[in-house]
């Protein structure tokens, strides 16, 4: 525990330790969203009025279990497991162009490419409109690194989903989008601004979170290539089950690189934290790539190791536990992991090309440029089919598979 003394604004206290990162995300009663937002000022990227009425994020329970409870519908295993079909082929295409040319950008020629046209998918919005999605999901993200006003952009995103959403129920679409704008189990639906504020907090968190573990975990395999070479001998290791478990590689690249590193609360009442007097208004933030790398929780915490033995919690990527919970984790696994072992199979000779580069926030590690070279005529066609028969034997039989068997 530390307290931040902050330049304009106010103060808050750090928490760095998994333990006691834990115990206040297992406590909304005591440690809210709503009462003064999610980051480190409450006014950052839109009004704190608005964030209370319209976004998730900022909601306390009950009320925050409404809107998981939309997203809980899209998110099913048995609805997942057609999501991997619709991921599986759009990294081929990606990989096919990438796989001519010998050299390319994780960031800009892989991770965006993939992970904004899967979400562009499940919203059920057209390949054309991709750029204009990640664009807004730029905006966002320097709205939350400049600590700017982009309720603009957020209304125009709104303005832009009930387009979208009005067209799919015309069309019978089944879509993410579309579901944002059914009744629930009580009838209830969502009003059009929190449609609005739903759809700008899916966008940008369904693209910028994937996209950054996926660059993030390449980059780890990099500087340590024992562990790249080992995934690559055994790339089943990185296959999800079809109910959406993540094996143990996934999961340790996501705490080695836990690609959001804090979100903030603020307490309810005066109480206590690991002996720490806490007094009611004060913000506390947590911080998530510290408790990844709590060595309390994870022996040999500075050593990346793809065959770890399972710890509980895996990692603190997708926060740190309760009905705060990151509800789009079954997605991030599976686009994770078929992209990861595409690119493993199909790029051989895997190297950095270039000085890698980071976006300038405290709120995301986000890789900005990962240039990387490798063998394009050591194609791995043949090698990737003969895989994929290994993988759907193993699948269908449930036991272990060689070619030679």
């Amino acid at each position: 525990m530390h307290w931040n003394n902050t330049k304009d604004g106010p103060g808050f206290w750090s928490l760095t330790r998994g333990g006691d990162i834990t115990a206040v995300s297992l406590d909304p009663a005591t440690f809210s969203s709503a009462r003064g937002g999610i980051f480190f000022r409450p006014d950052t990227l839109i009004p704190l009025e608005v964030g209370r009425r319209d976004f998730m994020l900022w909601k306390d329970p009950p009320e925050h279990a409404k809107y998981r409870n939309v997203i809980t519908k899209f998110c099913l295993p048995r609805t997942l497991i057609l999501v991997d079909e619709v991921v599986d082929g759009i990294v081929t295409n990606t990989l096919n162009e990438v796989g001519k040319r010998g050299e390319c950008d994780v960031v800009a020629d892989i991770a965006i490419p993939v992970v904004a046209t899967v979400i562009a998918r499940l919203l059920g919005a057209p390949d054309q409109d991709i750029d204009q999605l990640n664009a807004w999901t730029r905006n966002i993200e320097q709205g939350i690194t400049h600590d700017l006003d982009k309720s603009a952009n957020v209304e125009e995103m709104g303005r832009y989903c009930a387009k979208l959403v009005g067209s799919q129920v015309v069309r019978g679409v089944d879509s993410l989008a579309n579901t944002l704008a059914q009744p629930d189990s009580d009838g209830n639906r969502l009003s059009e601004s929190e449609i609005a504020g739903f759809f700008a907090m899916l966008l940008f968190v369904g693209n910028n979170h994937p996209r950054n573990a996926i660059s993030s975990a390449v980059l780890a395999l990099l500087e340590n290539p024992d562990q790249l070479e080992l995934l690559r001998a055994e790339i089943p290791r990185m296959r999800t089950t079809r109910s959406g478990l993540a094996p143990v590689a996934l999961e340790e690249l996501l705490r080695w690189s836990t690609p959001v590193n804090y979100l903030a609360r603020t307490a309810t009442t005066d109480t206590t934290v690991a002996g720490t007097d806490i007094k009611a208004g004060d913000r506390v933030v947590m911080w998530y790539a510290s408790a990844s790398r709590d060595p309390d929780l994870f022996p040999g915490a500075d050593r990346l190791d793809v065959t770890r033995t399972k710890c509980d919690p895996p990692h603190y990527a997708f926060g740190g536990g309760g009905e705060y919970f990151c509800q789009g984790a079954a997605l991030t696994y599976r686009i994770m992991s078929v992209t990861l072992r595409e690119i493993l199979r199909r790029l051989p000779e895997l190297e950095l090309a270039g000085p890698v580069t980071y976006e300038p926030s405290a709120f995301v590690t986000a890789p900005s440029s990962l240039p990387i070279r490798f063998n394009r005529t050591g194609s791995l066609d043949t090698q990737r089919r003969e895989q994929d028969l290994v993988d759907e034997l193993e699948r269908v039989t449930g036991k272990k598979v060689t070619l030679e068997s």
